[in-house]
């Protein structure tokens, strides 16, 4: 008897420690790293152009063959200062779309047309590649939208690529997160729990101080994640309060009361220089451990293990 009953522990046991260790799925840096390059070999990705079209094609093609359901929302955008008119689609993928809890996770898609932080006047004109800043947040999103599909989730999973983020001017904070500020006065579903902006998230040396934006409106949210960062001892997750960024965190705030934070390295890659805005954003800046950081964060938060 005894020795019937020890055999079941230990069976019991077995199955506790093997379903722990299915419970979170692996992320996968290299992959999202492969997801970041293929978006860059389009070049650059601005509005109307050639790199854009194709860009747009390959996530509704990457989404479709994960989510449950996959849609675009069109708008358009009209620069008052440019005078250019843009026709604009955010991509929207669910996952799980009739969960009670729903989750919104976001990264702008387009890249900025102009390289207007190059020092050199005759290159400021030029569209960047945008390896970081456009193409990591959504290399993330695009590995756990794979996860998705192949490990389901209790928790619902909203994947949004914003566009028309970066056609701002600088000094005009409205003029940015065009994307972000037209889904949030357009909801097509019930707004979600929260959301998680990611930006600029694959920088080489990844560091990510609290931005202030971010703790102000979502001080709880940001604690949460920020303290599981620490649990999983992801050194880029730094506890201090960096800089006040407008970015597609603001407006689901602002405009539709979603408590939204935003994930992001300014200092690219560190505040002695600067690839932001310049040609220099490309895929040799960034790295695949930086996106896995980032992933695992957000793998570990929508299973649950917190």
């Amino acid at each position: 008897m005894k020795t019937k009953k020890k055999l079941i522990c230990a069976l019991f046991s077995c199955l506790v420690t093997v379903g722990c260790e299915n419970t979170v799925p692996e992320f996968s840096g290299e992959r999202a790293f492969q997801h970041l390059e293929k978006q860059c070999s389009f070049g650059p990705r601005n509005p109307g152009s050639a790199g854009y079209k194709k860009c747009l094609k390959y996530l509704m093609q990457e989404l479709q063959s994960t989510a449950d359901t996959v849609w675009t929302q069109p708008f358009t955008y009209n620069d008052p200062h440019r005078g250019d008119t843009y026709n604009l689609q955010n991509i929207i993928a669910q996952f799980n779309p009739n969960a009670k809890k729903q989750i919104l996770l976001g990264a702008h898609w387009d890249t900025r047309p102009w390289s207007d932080k190059e020092l050199d006047v005759k290159d400021q004109n030029n569209p960047l590649i945008g390896a970081n800043d456009g193409a990591s947040g959504v290399a993330v999103l695009l590995e756990i939208a794979h996860i998705l599909k192949v490990n389901s989730s209790e928790t619902g999973v909203i994947i949004i690529f914003f566009d028309g983020e970066d056609l701002g001017m600088a000094g005009e904070n409205s003029s940015y997160a065009q994307g972000s500020q037209y889904f949030s006065q357009n909801l097509p579903f019930p707004k979600p729990d929260h959301a998680i902006i990611l930006d600029m998230v694959g920088d080489q040396h990844l560091h990510f101080p609290i931005e202030r934006f971010s703790y102000s409106h979502a001080p709880q949210l940001v604690r949460k994640i920020w303290k599981l960062a620490n649990k999983l001892n992801l050194p880029a997750f730094d506890q201090s309060l960096g800089y006040t960024i407008y970015d597609d965190h603001v407006p689901l705030w602002e405009n539709a009361n979603i408590p939204a934070i935003d994930i992001i390295d300014f200092d690219y890659p560190h505040e002695y220089n600067n690839y932001w805005h310049t040609l220099e954003d490309t895929p040799d800046k960034c790295s695949a451990g930086s996106l896995e950081q980032v992933g695992i964060l957000l793998t570990y938060h929508i299973y649950g293990i917190e």
